[in-house]
Order: structure tokens, then C-alpha cells, then sequence
């Protein structure tokens, strides 16, 4: 029976026969695990949706399929599609068995994998005006993907070898065509043993492009002097890099070929055109009115008015819970409104006033890009899968339409600014706080702002990084940029500020200029702040 054996083996491992069984196998298991997935990437986002409805017919979908056995699913569709006039042969209806199935479980998956990216990503893309859909494909998704991936492999592996139960419903495939060979000639062993080395030599390709795939996702891999290696660009091609239709209410960007040189070094050069490409200095260029925002019974901001100047630089300050960093996020409509109104330049930011009500646009997307407001956040909030150059180019190409050579030219140039013209390439976990905040700073530049928002950009940093990024914020101040920013630097209020606003509970106690506030504050909850409770007022 060995010698049999022997020289059996080699003859079925190699035959036509089992080897187009193999095929067929692989041909259901590529497509069914395509279609299931992207199905699962529906069903994972109606999972997520805020509507009951939606996320109880996804539950409902998952729960059934996950719940019945695969084999009983298949002879249903067999049986009931063409009672319903659907017409497929075997193939097809594996092919939809599966896909189906498999939805219900990378839905799972991926839902999880989502959840696993932080949700500052989100809004720092919100920020720049990307849409649902391309955050998800260009920011969620990618980072997920180490999350995610070792389940759909294992998926990947179980559907090759579970498509040996489609032969109830007479696919030809592997399995089913050793059992024939095996009916005719009763060599079990070499029959049987040479289709699992078929199946283990399919399973093991999908392994190693598993290690390949999660080499590349590893943040910590060393990449070229371009930010990727060969196994980077094929893998880049997964996220195709198609670019949104330029919204036409948005200018063109500002490039290093356009911009009005200052007689002031550094990023006043590409700041130049933004101090002088709306209305005259001085003049009201933010107004808030009559702003209120609660989260259910807590009251944030309570009726607060709110006008800054153009190319005028405003601080906030306060203690923490006092609705700064919610009044940046009202501005750049990352959050809605409960009463009141905000415009910049003008404008309201993702609303239509229809009579005297605000009416939230549907496209808030390209009202934010519209707007040209830039945010720097306190915690950075770079997209963690990309280098600095490409942290920086990603939204004047995919939101503005902005040729990448273009682009990256300009990235680079802003990189050179801020300092970091050497850290190109580099990932954000690579560089110091102080770093990726310069980047983040060099990122929203890149939209062209004409208002820039800083939500506490030092708090995160250690003290000896906090001068490297306030030397970039007075770089803007000296070039006349309209700014808001929220901070506790007391020191940078004085010598930056034009205005200095002093809030508490959702209310300005106090606002004028850095020398009235800070140095002979009228209120008393604004001098315990500065610790000048004991010093008489005048002094």
C-alpha cells in the first residue's frame, strides 16, 4: 500500500482533474469573499448608523446569517431563487451563498476595526473638509487594516475550504471531484492526501500575502527615502487615489509660484496672501450671536457674542469646561449650533438661512472646505499611516483638486518653514510633540485658510517643546493672519494677542486687550485664575 501510495501521490497532486477542482474552488473563494466584504462594509456602516431602523435590519441580517448553518443557506438559494424568477447556475449561487454569509461576519470585523481608530482622526479630517465616504476610504479604513485584516484572512481561508459543501448543490469542485475519483479507483490515500496538499499549498499563498500585507500596514517598518517602498506603492493601489470634483465657490490654492513675498522671513511669505485676500484690515470678519450649545442637560455655551476683526489675533482663556475648545468646533461647523448664529467672512458655515431660520446643508463637506478655516488641535491628531509630506498634501489633492506635483511641491516648501524639511518622509510617532504639532500647524496652512483655529496647540507639549511651536503661531500673527486661539500661556497671550477674552461656564466675564486682562483683570473669577486673587485691582 505504500509503494502505492508513492507513486500514486505525485500522479494526483499534479492532476488536471483535481487541479481545475482547485481552481473552481479558489475562482468561488476570491469572489465570494470580494462581495462579501464589500456587503460587509454596508452592513458594518449600518451597524454604525444612528438611525434605530438601519442598525436593527443590519443586527437583524447578521443575527440570521450567523445563526443558520451555510450548507442549509445554499440549498435555499438553489431552491427558492428560481421560484423568485432569479436564475443562476451552481457557481453563481455559491458564489452569492457565500458572499452573503460572509457579510454577516466581516461586517463584524470591520465594524470593530473602525471603532478601533480614534475618533480624532475623524474630526481632523472633518476639519478639512473631507467627505464621509473619502475619510472612510483614505483615513478609517487603512489604519483599520491592522485590526481587521487577520480576521478576513482567516475568512479567507475557511471559505477555500468550506466550498467543499457547495457540492450539495453539484459544484464540481475540489472535494466533490476526489470523492469521484475516489468512487472509481478507491485509492483513498493518495487521492485524498494529495487534494489537502492542494488546499494547504492555496492556504499558505493567502498566508504569506497576509505577512506581506501586514508588513506593509507595520508603522514601524523602515521605509524609503520617498515614505514607501515597492510593496507600499502596490499596496497604496487598494486606496485608489481619485480625487474630489473642486467645489466651485473654493479659490484656487495658494502655491509657492503665486504668493506675495514680505519683507518678513519664514511662513510670513506664504502667509502673505492669506492676510489681504478678503476683506480690509480691521474690519468684522467672525461674528458669533446669541450662541448656545448644551449636551443634554449640561449647558456648554450660554448666549455668548463674539465678533474678531480681520487679521486680528484673539486668545482665549479660561478654565477648562468653559466652552473654548466647543466654540472652535461651532465655528468650523464640526459641531451644530442649538441657537444663535456664526458667520466667517460673511458666510455661514454649513448652513443656509432660509427666513429667519438656519437650515444645515447637506454637502457639509465642501461647506467646510469652502469656508478655508484651519485647526490645529490640541493632541496633533496627524493621520498616523502617513508621513509628514503626505499628512500635508492629502486634502489640497483629494479636496481641492490640486495637481499632487503641485501639491507636494508646496508641502515641501511649508515643511521648510516650520523646520522640517528633513523630517519629510518621516511617520507623526517618529517625530517629538513639538514636531508633529509644527506639521498639523503646516497641514492646515496648506488649505489656504483664511481663518486659523488653535485649540490649546501647547497644552500637550513638554516645556521645552512649547517655544518651537509658538515661534511658528507668531510667525502667522506677524503676517496678518485672522486667528482664534485657545491657550494658557499667559506669556504668548501678552506678547501675541491683539484681544485677549477671558470665559467661564459659557460666558465671556472679561475680554480687551493683553495688558487690561492680564495684567489688571477687573473680575474677580478672572484674576484667581492668574493667580492675582491677593493683588489689589489697579496694581
Amino acid at each position: 500500500m505504500n509503494g502505492g501510495f508513492a507513486s500514486q501521490f505525485p500522479h494526483y497532486l499534479t492532476s488536471a482533474f483535481l487541479l481545475s477542482g482547485a481552481l473552481l474552488a479558489l475562482e468561488i473563494s476570491a469572489l465570494a469573499m470580494l462581495g462579501g466584504t464589500a456587503l460587509g462594509l454596508v452592513v458594518a456602516q449600518m451597524r454604525l448608523a444612528r438611525p434605530k431602523p438601519v442598525r436593527g435590519i443590519a443586527w437583524v441580517y447578521v443575527w440570521l446569517m450567523r445563526g443558520t448553518p451555510q450548507l442549509l443557506q445554499l440549498v435555499f438559494l438553489f431552491d427558492i431563487l428560481p421560484d423568485m424568477g432569479i436564475k443562476f447556475d451552481s457557481f453563481w449561487t455559491a458564489v452569492v451563498g457565500f458572499s452573503m454569509n460572509e457579510a454577516a461576519f466581516s461586517s463584524e470585523l470591520i465594524r470593530g476595526g473602525i471603532g478601533s481608530v480614534n475618533q480624532t482622526q475623524v474630526l481632523a479630517a472633518e476639519s478639512l473638509g473631507m467627505s464621509r465616504l473619502l475619510t472612510l476610504r483614505r483615513i478609517i479604513l487603512p489604519q483599520a487594516m491592522q485590526t481587521i485584516l487577520p480576521g478576513l484572512v482567516n475568512n479567507s481561508i475557511s471559505m477555500v475550504k468550506a466550498t467543499s459543501i457547495a457540492s450539495v448543490i453539484f459544484v464540481n469542485e475540489l472535494t466533490f471531484r476526489s470523492e469521484q475519483l475516489v468512487s472509481q479507483n478507491f485509492q483513498f490515500y493518495a487521492v485524498f492526501v494529495a487534494a489537502g496538499a492542494i488546499y494547504l499549498a492555496v492556504t499558505s499563498v493567502i498566508s504569506v500575502a497576509q505577512m506581506l500585507i501586514e508588513r506593509r500596514l507595520d508603522l514601524n517598518a523602515v521605509r524609503g527615502p520617498d515614505g514607501v517602498g515597492l510593496l507600499g506603492r502596490w499596496f497604496e493601489g487598494l486606496w485608489p487615489g481619485r480625487v474630489e470634483v473642486r467645489p466651485k465657490a473654493i479659490g484656487p490654492i495658494v502655491t509657492p509660484l503665486c504668493v506675495q513675498p514680505l519683507a518678513i522671513d519664514g511662513l510670513t511669505k506664504f502667509t502673505a496672501r492669506f492676510a489681504s485676500q478678503d476683506t480690509g484690515p480691521k474690519q468684522k470678519f467672525l461674528a458669533c450671536r446669541n450662541v448656545w450649545k448644551s449636551y443634554g442637560q449640561r449647558e456648554i455655551l450660554r448666549a455668548l457674542d463674539l465678533t474678531v476683526a480681520s487679521g486680528e489675533v484673539v486668545a482665549l482663556m479660561g478654565p477648562s469646561g468653559s466652552g473654548k475648545s466647543t466654540l472652535l468646533r461651532l465655528i468650523n461647523h464640526l459641531e451644530a449650533l442649538d441657537w444663535g448664529e456664526i458667520t466667517v467672512n460673511g458666510q455661514y458655515v454649513g448652513y443656509d438661512k432660509v427666513g429667519s431660520q438656519l437650515k444645515p446643508r447637506r454637502d457639509l463637506a465642501r461647506a467646510r472646505a469652502e469656508a478655508r478655516i484651519g485647526m490645529v488641535f490640541q493632541h496633533f491628531n496627524l493621520f498616523s499611516h502617513m508621513t509628514a509630506i503626505q499628512n500635508i498634501v492629502e486634502a489640497p489633492i483629494r479636496v481641492l483638486g490640486v495637481d499632487p506635483a503641485e501639491a507636494r511641491e508646496m508641502g515641501m516648501m511649508l515643511l521648510e518653514r516650520v523646520g522640517l524639511i528633513n523630517h519629510a518622509h518621516h511617520l507623526p510617532h517618529r517625530l517629538s510633540g513639538g514636531q508633529q504639532q509644527r506639521v498639523a500647524i503646516a497641514r492646515a496652512l496648506a488649505m489656504s485658510p483664511q481663518l486659523m483655529l488653535f485649540d490649546e496647540p501647547t497644552s500637550a507639549l513638554d516645556p521645552e517643546l512649547v517655544a518651537e511651536v509658538l515661534t511658528v503661531i507668531r510667525m502667522l500673527a506677524e503676517a496678518g493672519m485672522t486667528m482664534l486661539v485657545v491657550t494658557h500661556e499667559v506669556r504668548f497671550a501678552r506678547e501675541v494677542a491683539d484681544r485677549v477674552i477671558f470665559m467661564d461656564q459659557g460666558a465671556i466675564i472679561e475680554e480687551g486687550t493683553p495688558a487690561e486682562v492680564l495684567g489688571n483683570p477687573k473680575q474677580e473669577r478672572t484674576r484667581r485664575f492668574l493667580g492675582l486673587a491677593d493683588m489689589p485691582v489697579g496694581q
